[in-house]
């Protein structure tokens, strides 16, 4: 039995610890100091910057601060010396008023970490308050015939210190009649009475005079007098008594002013002046005096000044009732006073954030809100909330503090700005709320690359272009702002035909302008494909690229170029054989040319500029064939030297001329020998060339008229002829054989690859001979070069001379 008992006990002990463990840790989350009043401005209170375990430096770096609620700001922040300080004069009274404890709270704030930490601060009290009587003098009447030992309750002092310094005695002056007795109250304060000692003899002293002192505990100790006058009167032997000892009554704060809150009653059984009672406040506080009026005569108490619940929950008050001749009797009356919701939640922003980056994290810290009501039951209950759907949400601390924090993250390039609107709702009825309003700018942070409007551009340009053309202009967009937002436009480095492609353009990093760095040529190549990146000044930068094509378009810049016939390199034209047999319609000749333009640029077109026998051959409009026109006769020359042109159909048009000499004749041999007998002649005629010219002007200058006009009849003839020719056919459905490329080139070159061309002026001969491969390369002018005619190949020969043979024949 005696084991259990100390089992239990041990028990006991180890609950009684962890009680008080857990106490000690409760408190120890705030931090505590102590200061007297009445102390000057500035007066050290205690080391903060030690006890939040901080260097005093940090206060203003990490910003600290003490946020409070309610009432002036009691304290400050010494940033050099890291310490808590007196911010003015402090009363104690005035703060606590009787409480034997005057605890001041308040929270210091950690701004960068958003964290508070509780200090209290107990006010100690001194001794700066003296006893007071409300009254300067108070008058008793006691009947001559009141027996000794009579007590007389006296009006008590009111010492607005605590403790040691608050009212501690009384001191009653000499007098042989009367003596002091303080009685103990039910809170605990002195109650002085006056006892008679000795009876009273109203022949003898009609009136006493004495004073009565209260005096505190303080060092030194002060103390207040009160005067006392004691009036002897004849028998009056019942006093007043009061209905009730105690009264209560309860009004609502909001009360009007003039009310009747209560009435009190004391009745006096005596007749006449010793039966009439009157009520009169006896100790009283001064400012309860000035709120309540009481009727002397009827005891009926009202309102002259408003309630204030937040300031007195119960008033307290005693009434006196005395008779005519001086008997008396006390009651309490308690006015307590019911809340109203009257006060709105007051809602303070201890610490804000003005703008947050928008890749803020959800849950990081906005801003910090204490409400506060001054109501109590459901009345001072509050709740806090944000209104709207917004990316914030509030979460409660302790002691009324909620944290502003955000949900989600948030995007700048669709909502730059939040402007949160804070309620606070009490729950009393009506309910009362109070709004504040936080507006939050959302900084802007690279989160955006550039962007084009389109996947792909393609423009065009003309061949030939000046240098620094502008081709084309892109421009990229970026939803972000300010350097963010700054588009700097570069090329993607490439090659073009293994040149780098920032030879042939640029482009304006500001303005996404591109510009030609060269005259292009249609010719080399047909377009560009180029990439362009469009990047932004952010941190770290973003980019994005788009294909951009530029075609070049072609213009007439290009001649047509004759392949065939091909010119001696001598300098002199090259001669071309037709048979003295030969019928209209013969085919002589095909003159070939290619135009490296393109599309109705390279469309070319033949025509017989100049001949020494006008009407003798006709050149095709679209296939550059030469043709005998008519059949040879005996008085054609020999030598037929023939120019045609070769034009293309491009705005303006470009030309070619080619001159060659079409040598009549049956056979290489014949067309050789007629050579020398020409230029044998020639010499021998030189003589009478003179004579010869003569004649010849004379009758040109005879048959000149009839010429001109025979010849303008033929022209007429032949451009109708023409004429219904090409608008029979038009280009657009003509064959592609009409108008040679490369490719008609190579076939004509297959077809005509026998032909011989000779030298009219000299025996030497320029032959162009077929390649094993002449169907795939076009013959070069520098593959061909002047060879002895005796040189030619006699198969060569032999054909050509077969072929005179058989046309021969055929005639």
């Amino acid at each position: 039995m005696a084991i259990r008992v100390k089992v239990l006990g041990c028990r006991r002990l180890v609950l009684l610890y962890l009680f008080l463990g857990l106490l000690l840790e409760a408190q120890a989350g705030k931090i505590r100091y102590s200061v007297s009043e009445e102390t000057d401005k500035g007066f050290f209170v205690g080391n903060i910057a030690k006890d939040l375990g901080l260097q005093p430096q940090e206060l203003m770096e990490r910003r600290v601060r003490i946020v409070s609620i309610g009432r002036k700001q009691l304290f400050a922040l010494n940033p050099r010396s890291g310490s808590l300080v007196t911010a003015g004069r402090i009363d104690r009274e005035e703060l606590c008023a009787q409480n034997a404890r005057c605890l001041v709270s308040f929270n210091v704030l950690v701004e960068d970490k958003m964290k508070l930490f509780p200090v209290e601060v107990e006010i100690i009290d001194i001794n700066d308050n003296t006893p007071e009587f409300q009254l300067e003098e108070v008058e008793f009447k006691m009947n001559e015939i009141t027996a000794p030992g009579t007590r007389i309750p006296l009006p008590s002092g009111q010492d607005l210190d605590v403790g040691m310094n608050s009212l501690q005695s009384y001191q009653l002056s000499s007098t042989p009649h009367f003596s002091l007795d303080a009685q103990q109250g039910s809170d605990g304060s002195q109650q002085p009475e006056m006892v008679l000692q000795s009876p009273l003899d109203r022949e003898e002293e009609a009136v006493h005079h004495f004073l009565l002192t209260a005096f505190d505990g303080g060092n030194p100790a002060r103390s207040g007098t009160l005067r006392i006058r004691v009036q002897v009167v004849d028998v009056n032997d019942n006093p007043p008594a009061f209905t009730q000892a105690v009264y209560h009554t309860s009004v609502p704060e909001n009360v009007p002013l003039g009310t009747p809150l209560l009435m009190v009653k004391a009745t006096d059984p005596d007749e006449g002046a010793n039966g009439e009672v009157t009520y009169s406040f006896h100790n009283i506080d001064q400012k309860m005096a000035q709120i309540f009026h009481l009727d002397s005569n009827t005891g009926e108490i009202t309102s002259q000044e408003p309630l204030d619940f937040e300031e007195y929950t119960i008033y307290p008050m005693e009434i006196q009732a005395q008779d005519g001749a001086g008997l008396m009797a006390r009651a309490k009356v308690l006015v307590k006073v019911l809340d109203i919701n009257d006060n709105a939640p007051e809602v303070t922003i201890t610490s804000v954030t003005t703008s947050v980056p928008e890749n803020f994290p959800p849950g990081a810290t906005i801003a910090l809100i204490s409400v506060h009501d001054q109501d109590s039951g459901d009345n001072g209950h509050t709740s806090c909330s944000i209104s709207g759907n917004l990316p914030f949400k509030l979460e409660k601390l302790d002691d009324n503090y909620y944290r502003l924090v955000t949900e989600k993250t948030m995007d700048r390039e669709l909502t730059s700005q939040y402007n949160i609107t804070v309620t606070a709702t009490d729950q009393g009825t009506p309910t009362l709320s109070t709004e504040t309003h936080i507006s939050l700018q959302v900084t802007d942070v690279n989160d955006n690359p550039p962007v084009f409007p389109q996947d792909f551009y393609s423009t065009y340009i003309l061949e030939n272009n000046p240098t620094g053309a502008s081709i084309f202009c892109v421009t990229a967009h970026d939803a972000d702002s300010n350097e963010n937002a700054q588009v700097a436009y570069s090329l993607v480095e490439d090659t073009i035909q293994g040149v780098p492609l920032s030879s042939y353009v640029s482009v304006n990093s500001d303005t996404g302008v591109l510009y030609a760095l060269r005259s292009f040529d249609y010719e080399q190549f047909q377009d560009l494909q180029l990439r362009l990146m469009a990047r932004d000044s952010g941190d770290p930068p973003l980019s994005s690229n788009v294909s951009v094509s530029i075609f070049v378009l072609d213009q007439n810049d290009n001649t047509p170029e004759i392949l065939y016939p091909a010119l001696p390199t001598d300098g002199s034209t090259g001669v071309e054989l037709a048979p003295r047999s030969a019928e209209p319609g013969y085919l002589v000749t095909k003159v070939v040319a290619v135009d490296r333009d393109s599309g109705q640029n390279s469309w070319l077109s033949y025509r017989l500029l100049k001949a020494s026998e006008p009407g003798l051959f006709a050149v095709g409009l679209h296939t550059g064939e030469v043709r005998t026109a008519r059949a040879l006769l005996d008085r054609d020359a020999l030598k037929q030297s023939l120019v045609v042109a070769v034009q293309d159909h491009g705005q303006p048009p470009l030309s070619a001329t080619i001159t060659f000499t079409v040598a009549v004749a049956d056979s290489i041999p014949e067309v050789l020998a007629d050579l020398d007998s020409i230029e044998t002649s020639s010499h021998r005629d030189n003589s009478s060339f003179m004579l010869h010219l003569v004649v010849a002007v004379a009758a040109v200058s005879c048959v000149f008229l009839a010429f001109v006009i025979a010849l303008l009849v033929l022209r007429l003839r032949r451009w109708h002829r023409l004429r219904a020719q090409t608008s029979a056919s038009v280009l657009a459905g003509l064959p592609t054989s009409h108008f040679l490329g490369v490719d008609g080139v190579r076939a004509f070159l297959q077809t005509y690859s026998h032909e011989v061309s000779l030298t009219a002026d000299s025996r030497g001969s320029h032959v162009i001979f077929p390649q094993p491969n002449y169907a795939d390369t076009l013959i070069s002018q520098e593959s061909s070069e002047k060879k002895d005619f005796l040189s030619v190949p006699q198969s060569l020969l032999e054909d050509k001379k077969e072929t005179f043979s058989q046309e021969k024949k055929d005639s």
